[in-house]
């Protein structure tokens, strides 16, 4: 294998690792877990996970950390901003051809890199509907329909929420909504 291939592919495993919590440094780790104790005091928690995030900068662990704070202490736009750099990493990581052909049904299903990218689009179309950003929000469904058409990660709940909205019909119950798949929901 060419040296820039196996670069590349170390990387990628490196990257796959760190989606499921591995890779990261004991000291990246515990600036996390200190922010997260941390978490009602933004003055000492955000600086920690700064710190956590330029220690690793390519990992999706302080990128996750610091979208989860943002998300739940409600500032959405600071959220987004944290999920588009995750979504920037995990492209990077994934390389260049990523996305010119869906990925196939065994990595959506059980890719770590692969699942990442396709949740980060995911989450960012959620957090642009509660931003009121709707146009984006479909943009981000319909790449996420067309790199998952089975729709694994289970993106085709939000384009049919959206669409529901957008048709005047924001209050349907979430019965009437399908469990999975894209059906005939346009994007």
């Amino acid at each position: 294998m060419h040296a820039d291939g196996l670069r590349f592919a170390n990387d990628l495993a490196a990257f796959a690792d760190g989606v499921i919590g591995g890779g990261l440094s004991p000291q990246v780790e515990a600036l996390i877990k200190e922010a997260g104790r941390l978490n009602h005091l933004p003055q000492q928690a955000l600086p920690l996970l700064a710190q956590a995030r330029a220690a690793a900068p390519r990992h999706p662990g302080p990128l996750i950390a610091l979208y989860r704070y943002y998300f739940y202490s409600h500032d959405l736009p600071l959220a987004r901003a944290a999920g588009e750099d995750a979504l920037a990493i995990a492209r990077t990581a994934l390389g260049p051809n990523f996305g010119d052909e869906p990925p196939g049904e065994d990595a959506t299903r059980s890719d770590p890199a692969v699942r990442f990218y396709l949740f980060t689009l995911k989450g960012l179309a959620y957090l642009n509907m509660r931003l009121d950003d709707m146009d984006e929000a479909r943009l981000m469904l319909g790449e996420l329909r067309r790199l998952d058409p089975q729709d694994h990660v289970g993106g085709a709940l939000l384009l049919h929420v959206l669409n529901r909205h957008q048709h005047g019909h924001p209050t349907d119950a979430p019965a009437n909504y399908p469990v999975r798949g894209w059906g005939g929901a346009s994007a």
